[in-house]
């Protein structure tokens, strides 16, 4: 992707944001608006940030993952599943 043809100015996103949207939804790719010449936003389309979002959400988690292992606050497979085990039969 070149950012160069997605760098637009706010004015020409007053002018044209029905097309900007529909652009949006049909290429997925990010839009970067300009005012006064300095980047100052980036639109992108629902499904595109929904899924950036659930990917944060999982790095995020593989960070506290690491951080615990890196801590010691870890189990051993066997003894956790063991306790799930006995959980599960007590019920």
């Amino acid at each position: 992707m070149r950012y160069s043809d997605h760098v637009k100015p706010i004015s020409y996103l007053k002018a044209n944001a029905a097309e900007v949207l529909s652009r949006l939804a049909e290429e997925r790719e990010p839009l970067v608006i300009t005012q006064n010449g300095e980047a100052k936003a980036v639109l992108q389309d629902v499904a595109s940030y929904q899924e950036t979002q659930e990917t944060l959400a999982l790095l995020k988690i593989l960070a506290l993952g690491s951080r615990e292992v890196e801590e010691g606050r870890v189990k051993p497979a066997a003894e956790v599943i063991a306790r799930l085990r006995s959980k599960k039969a007590a019920d």
